[in-house]
């Protein structure tokens, strides 16, 4: 019977501290994947529809978005760098590619395993300036364990 008591106290315990430990001390530690969409450009058909990859390693945050224009023989990605302050996300960086660039910032939270990402692209080309809106979401695929594999 005490023995009972002890366990049974030793798991209330347990379950205390489980609880106790704060939803932005989850570990963000992956590699996020999803779409990026922007407004149409002055000098494209559409709206922009293209990949985006975030990973995030030991606080360390670094992107890469494909950037394809119709005019352009190979996509040049858009790079760049963020930050993590609780469950909230900022990424930076840029693109160029002959005449064309162009400053980037998104920024979004997290909620579980993905995060909505909203933003905007500064553009310059050939002289002219202009900015479009971009949103997106990344996604942490689920990690799936194999029988014998060390969680």
């Amino acid at each position: 019977m005490m023995r009972a008591g002890i366990t049974a106290g030793m798991l209330a315990g347990a379950v205390i501290v489980t609880a106790a430990v704060p939803a932005a001390a989850q570990v963000r530690d992956a590699v996020y994947r999803g779409t990026l969409v922007c407004d149409k450009l002055p000098f494209s058909a559409g709206k922009g529809r293209e990949a985006i990859e975030v990973t995030i390693a030991g606080g360390t945050v670094r992107y890469s978005h494909v950037v394809r224009l119709r005019d352009a023989a190979e996509p040049v990605p858009e790079q760049g760098k963020g930050s993590l302050n609780g469950q909230d996300i900022e990424l930076q960086g840029s693109w160029k590619s002959g005449n064309r660039q162009y400053e980037a910032k998104y920024s979004g939270a997290f909620v579980r395993r993905h995060a909505d990402l909203k933003g905007t692209q500064t553009w310059t080309d050939g002289g002219k300036s202009f900015t479009r809106a971009c949103t997106g979401t990344i996604k942490r695929p689920f990690r799936v364990f194999l029988p014998g594999e060390k969680k």
